[in-house]
């Protein structure tokens, strides 16, 4: 207890340094708290801007390889070239589905027919990625249905759903007929039902959707499935899922990681800077305690003398130093998870003329109890130097200077 008052003491008789030290310590914690809850942010708006149209989880058959046979004339073996297509599908795509429903991480599915076809408009032809599925689900991969800018986001018999890029270009818009020829040869007069608009011009401008119910005769595809897009409560266990998913139907699995692997390396990339940010800023605090307390103790020379005649032990001393840098450290860093709170939250309210975030900044991501913890323990290390040199004073050399 005395060594803390003694600590105390030296603190509060030099306010304005005190509050200097502090005050830079707060600075500190709070540009680590900024970065932090601002790269976790901007990482969150990535996944959800890559995710939000697309699947965390794709379960798709295996892809099929060539069986290699001996040649009837030949003595060498040689690849087999088999005359007939027949189509990749899930056949028992049912109990995978229900299998996926017993999973807890697992929030919408949805049973594909996936194929190409084209649009044809008088001499106007337009390639179409197709993508079938049950009407009920809509919304389970992409929110389409929000997105119809004209018409509604009603599939039915005969009804297809297009984007607004594709109806610009073959001059269509809802409720007009449109003549869909698929990729096995098969053509129907379809209605346009509604035209949606993402912003993405690869689903604007390629896709289209319709019933499943109309794709099994368009595409001759009488009971399967091609695939089944899942998304996930928690999009960054993709990979685990998908592992699992991959032991346990046997059909091959592909996460939204693999899809978008330079999306993935440009993160990673991206929180290595705000770790090397963050280190250098908490690096300079620990620099400026160091230097405050190594003035101090050259400073008080003549008091850490006086106290060493008297019989205090070098322990003592350095004691008295390690628990000046400890309250500052602790105050500092209190102070800098509060004004970095509170910074990123004001931050967070901030919009763009559109409504949307001007900063994609997460308040609660702000990494708060570990530089917490890594301040109080920085300025307690900082503050090993100055009181070692303090405890190592001579005491007469220092009464005599």
């Amino acid at each position: 207890m005395f060594a803390l008052t003694v600590a105390r003491r030296y603190l509060l008789s030099n306010p304005a340094q005190t509050a200097l030290l502090v005050a830079g310590v707060a600075l500190g914690v709070t540009a680590f708290v900024f970065i932090t809850a601002l790269i976790q942010g901007l990482a969150v708006r990535l996944t959800d801007d890559v995710t939000a149209n697309s699947a965390h989880v794709s379960l798709a058959p295996l892809t099929r390889v060539a069986r290699v046979l001996p040649s009837p004339d030949a003595d060498v073996e040689a690849v087999a070239i088999v005359s007939t297509f027949q189509r990749r599908q899930i056949r028992a795509w049912a109990s995978t589905v229900a299998l996926l429903r017993t999973q807890t991480s697992v929030s919408a599915i949805s049973p594909q027919i996936s194929g190409s076809a084209f649009l044809v408009k008088g001499e106007a032809v337009a390639p179409v990625a197709v993508t079938a599925i049950d009407p009920a689900g809509l919304d389970a991969i992409s929110p389409i249905s929000t997105k119809i800018v004209s018409g509604a986001a009603s599939l039915g018999a005969d009804g297809i759903l297009i984007g607004v890029r594709l109806a610009e270009n073959l001059g269509l818009s809802s409720g007009q007929p449109v003549l869909f020829r698929t990729d096995r040869g098969v053509d129907r007069l379809l209605t346009i039902r509604g035209v949606f608009e993402t912003g993405l011009q690869s689903l604007d401008e390629r896709v289209a959707y319709l019933s499943i119910q109309t794709a099994r005769p368009l595409f001759r595809l009488p009971e399967g499935v091609t695939n089944i897009e899942v998304k996930l409560v928690d999009p960054h266990r993709a990979r685990e899922i998908a592992a699992f998913l991959r032991e346990a139907t046997g059909l091959r699995t592909t996460s939204w990681q693999e899809k978008n692997a330079s999306l993935e390396s440009g993160l990673e990339a991206q929180a290595q800077t705000g770790t090397l940010i963050q280190t250098f800023s908490l690096i300079s605090v620990l620099i400026g305690i160091a230097s405050a307390l190594s003035l101090s103790a050259n400073r008080r020379r003549g008091e850490i003398g006086i106290m060493r005649a008297f019989g205090i032990s070098k322990g003592f001393i350095a004691t008295v130093f390690v628990l000046q840098g400890l309250l500052i450290g602790m105050v500092g860093a209190g102070i800098g998870c509060l004004s970095g709170f509170a910074l990123c939250s004001w931050l967070a309210t901030l919009t763009k003329p559109d409504g949307s975030m001007a900063l994609p900044i997460v308040p609660a991501e702000g990494g708060y109890v570990a530089v917490f913890v890594l301040t109080i323990l920085g300025a307690v290390l900082a503050s090993v130097i100055p009181a070692r040199s303090a405890a190592r004073l001579d005491p007469l050399e220092a009464i005599q200077q």
